[in-house]
């Protein structure tokens, strides 16, 4: 039991600085230690947090396209009507269609996210979306996928850590003796929880199964999901560094450096400094009497150089995420054409597809325990549907459906895929045989 409380505290605190930095660059808080002192000097804490944040886009390009529509029965010892009915109730009853979103989204960012179903108290299935920083799960060596235990904490609003240990065949709930201003204690400092009333800190599970599910991004068997924003982190801090540098150029570029020649400089008596002949301004003119004197000014830089190095960083950034060039950047010299966006999008579609399956298991598996969670039987399998990531347009769809009618399909069923109902069908139907 104890050594499950270190396993659990290990974790987090491994895991704790991985989460924090893919947060923190999805933020935008990026590491400006590569910032040259030159910049450091001209600008101070001006742009302290200035990046060019490219990172949300990878995760949220992906969060848009999974957008889950529901769930098809495979098998089941249940009514299927029934079943049907139940599964549309948890799902709606949870705001699933905005929290799977979220769950979506602290995967793809973190790498994990994980879902607690549990049946409240008047017996309806609960489905919770955790952070990936707040659970951990060990998987069974001997039988891949499968979890043997797992473990959530979180801080109570008296100061105190609660944490949760998860097995197949019941709930053991802890808590912190003392107060903690900092992050978790040693497993010592906990001690079993019992709420008011309840009399025990061990919750029976009577389903067999683990209720925690993990949601893990890319990931390989039995292991932690791997963060969209793993291979776009280098590039980012390339990218800024390339904005900073710019910065700089533009502030030493935007009021051109003169230089004088040819002058007697003169030394401060109680310093022995050099006195500036000259100070420069907008409404200020260099005079001289000294006829040897001469004048001019440097070249202002050349900043199409540094956008050339910002595109270029771009293009690194698509590479490296599978996503599409123009989600990056914006066209200014025309929109490229719907076909050439298409194939441009092949990749990125296909990564779409990837974690569709992925993602889409773990959904059914979760279902499935909700409903066993409200009697809906013990053998479901369902499959989970998904909005489909490349929608064809109207037209698009309309020439397929000539298509197949050129190739035999009637034109009963024709009507049929385009939506019509039964009434319409057989009005057009009768009116093109006359």
């Amino acid at each position: 039991m104890n050594q499950h409380i270190e396993q659990a505290i290990e974790n987090f605190r491994n895991n704790a600085s991985r989460y924090e930095k893919t947060e923190r660059y999805y933020r935008g808080e990026h590491n400006l230690a590569f910032a040259s002192e030159k910049f450091q000097s001209t600008f101070g804490t001006l742009f302290r947090e200035f990046a060019l944040n490219l990172c949300p886009v990878i995760c949220d390009a992906l969060r848009d396209k999974l957008k889950v529509t529901g769930f098809s029965i495979d098998r089941s010892d249940a009514k299927p009507t029934e079943l049907r009915t139940e599964l549309k109730q948890i799902w709606k009853r949870n705001r699933m269609a905005i929290r799977s979103g979220e769950i979506h989204k602290e995967a793809l960012k973190n790498g994990d996210a994980y879902v607690i179903v549990w049946p409240g108290a008047d017996g309806e299935a609960m489905i919770f979306g955790n952070k990936a920083s707040s659970c951990t799960i060990v998987y069974d060596d001997e039988i891949p996928g499968r979890i043997v235990w797992a473990a959530k904490y979180w801080r109570m609003a008296d100061g105190r850590f609660r944490l949760n240990l998860f097995y197949p065949n019941g709930i053991e709930r802890y808590a912190s003796s003392a107060k903690n201003e900092g992050f978790l204690p040693d497993a010592k400092g906990f001690e079993p929880f019992t709420e008011p009333g309840s009399g025990t800190a061990i919750l029976d599970n009577p389903y067999g199964v683990v209720p925690v599910f993990h949601f893990a991004n890319n990931a390989d068997i039995g292991m932690p999901g791997v963060s969209e924003l793993e291979a776009a982190i280098p590039v980012q801090d390339g990218l800024n560094k390339s904005v900073l540098d710019m910065l700089v150029a533009m502030e030493y570029s935007s009021f051109r450096q003169r230089w004088a020649a040819g002058i007697e400089l003169e030394a401060d008596e109680a310093t022995g400094a050099v006195i500036e002949p000259f100070k420069s301004g907008v409404d200020r003119l260099w005079t001289t009497q000294n006829p040897e004197a001469r004048f001019g000014d440097f070249q202002a830089a050349d900043l199409n150089q540094f956008l050339n190095v910002k595109d270029g960083f771009r293009a690194d950034m698509a590479s490296v995420t599978g996503m599409p060039l123009h989600y990056f950047s914006q066209h200014t010299q025309g929109l490229p054409s719907g076909e050439s966006l298409k194939k441009s999008e092949t990749r990125f579609l296909a990564k779409v597809r990837d974690r569709q399956m992925a993602f889409g298991q773990i959904w059914a598996d979760v279902m499935e325990f909700a409903a066993r969670c409200e009697g809906g039987g013990s053998e479901n399998r369902l499959l989970t549907g998904w909005e489909d990531p490349a929608p064809l347009t109207e037209r698009e769809f309309l020439e397929n459906l000539l298509i197949k009618k050129q190739l035999g399909i009637s034109g009963e069923q024709s009507l049929s895929e385009a939506g019509y109902g039964d009434d319409d069908r057989n009005r057009m139907l009768l009116k093109a045989a006359m």
